[in-house]
């Protein structure tokens, strides 16, 4: 369905801009209440409001609460805190509504909006489609009544400490939280565990959030993990949504790994509900390859994390996620949690005492490249018939051996572009070709 301001996950773009400032906060508040409305929730319905460390947050939160409150909810600030605890208290508190002012791995320029219904279950493209045809055409008088406040963080930490069997005495664990909203979460709750923690991204200034650091910049914990000889690597993006490792030797693991060494560990187990893992098109061939030779089955979606949840609980899986570091553990969390993953991988090695360099082998990839073409319009990729007939043209070649993707970002004004293959020299020449086609008809900017 069509949608104006909504993307793959909530609504993004820079702080001061059209669609992300206190006047439309203060608009998407009233739609959303009245969308509740409409769904049958009462007046003075509970609506729980997170965010990151952005300096745009707070002020974007006070907006969005009064245009909530404008709209005869009730809302609450669960202050920094991260996405997947905002949906935990949304379901612990039977909330109507959670809110979460973040937009996860962008820059600090940026800011966004996500919402969570019922359960802390993410909202349908028609739910958010519709919200968008309730937006008013304009913000009504602000009010500058102080916003209650609500412990959002206490029954997170206490569930994510009871994942593990056993503590972690003598672990040395390197733990990069983006300057974001895990600086107060994952490494208190590591210690509890025992662990030593050795903290990266953990000074947010409101400026510095994925600055650098975090799961879209792993390099900086594989450098921490090799010079403490740390037992692995977590690192976080901005919101705690994600979650990336390295192994103790410093090499880094993205979601594909980590969902396949989880899959085959339940699999083993008798554990996997379905015997099924959900993915998205992103996803290297490699994971249907390995978890169909260990006696499961691979489901794709479309690119975006609540694309795979509503596979999931389509179809009881309990296991899905993407390649970005989205892990999604349904009989723990209803969305992305980092955190969560990190504790599960964490149970994995202390169930078959191997390190990460070890289980990380059960997923063999296939040879991928990616990239990621800043554009200064998104036109549609039909308009495009040099790049649409390169894409046919490049897999009739590639026919079994391989594959390509091509999409335009939900979140961002890029391209991105996905080819795998049997040979790197194969894949280099379609990616070549591809990026070629791009830039005939597309303005580039990067």
């Amino acid at each position: 369905m069509k949608r104006q301001y909504f993307g793959t996950d909530g609504i993004r773009a820079p702080y001061g801009s059209d669609i992300m400032n206190e006047d439309f906060a203060w608009r998407l508040g009233v739609a959303v209440a009245g969308w509740l409305r409409e769904n049958g929730a009462a007046q003075g319905a509970v609506a729980l409001i997170g965010r990151d460390t952005r300096a745009s947050g707070e002020s974007l939160t006070r907006a969005l609460a009064d245009g909530l409150a404008h709209g005869g909810c009730r809302p609450f600030t669960l202050g920094v805190l991260p996405t997947p605890a905002v949906a935990c208290a949304v379901s612990a508190r039977k909330a109507a509504l959670g809110v979460v002012v973040t937009a996860s791995h962008n820059p600090a320029s940026d800011n966004g909006i996500k919402f969570f219904g019922a359960a802390g279950i993410k909202l349908t493209d028609e739910q958010e489609a519709r919200i968008e045809a309730l937006l008013p055409a304009r913000r009504g008088e602000m009010r500058s009544s102080p916003l209650e406040t609500v412990d959002g963080i206490t029954d997170y930490l206490a569930a994510s400490a009871k994942l593990l069997p056993a503590r972690l005495t003598g672990w040395r664990i390197a733990l990069d939280t983006a300057n974001g909203a895990t600086v107060h979460t994952s490494g208190r709750v590591l210690r509890e565990l025992g662990a030593e923690v050795i903290p990266l991204g953990a000074e947010p200034d409101g400026r510095n959030i994925n600055n650098g650091v975090g799961s879209e910049h792993p390099e900086k914990l594989a450098e921490l993990v090799r010079r403490q000889g740390a037992r692995l690597g977590i690192a976080h993006d901005g919101d705690g949504d994600r979650c990336i490792l390295c192994d103790e030797q410093g090499e880094v693991l993205d979601g594909d790994e980590i969902l396949t060494l989880l899959a085959l560990h339940a699999l083993k187990q008798g554990r996997l509900a379905q015997k099924l893992l959900v993915v998205t098109q992103q996803s290297n061939l490699g994971v249907e390859a390995a978890v169909e030779a260990a006696g499961g089955r691979v489901a794709r979606t479309p690119i975006g994390d609540r694309y795979v949840i509503e596979r999931m609980r389509a179809e009881g899986a309990i296991l899905g996620g993407e390649s970005s570091g989205h892990i999604i553990c349904s009989e723990v969390s209803p969305t992305g949690d980092g955190l969560v993953a990190a504790l599960k991988v964490i149970e994995v090695m202390l169930a078959t005492g191997h390190p990460l360099s070890v289980l990380r082998r059960v997923l063999v990839k296939f040879p991928q490249l990616t990239l990621a073409l800043k554009v200064r319009e998104k036109k549609p990729l039909d308009t495009l018939p040099g790049l649409t007939g390169t894409i046919r043209q490049v897999e009739s070649e590639l026919g079994a051996r391989g594959r390509v993707l091509v999409r335009y970002s939900g979140t961002e004004p890029k391209l991105r572009l996905l080819v795998e293959g049997p040979t790197r020299e194969t894949v280099q020449a379609v990616m070549d070709r591809l990026r070629s086609a791009a830039r005939s008809e597309l303005e580039v900017l990067d």
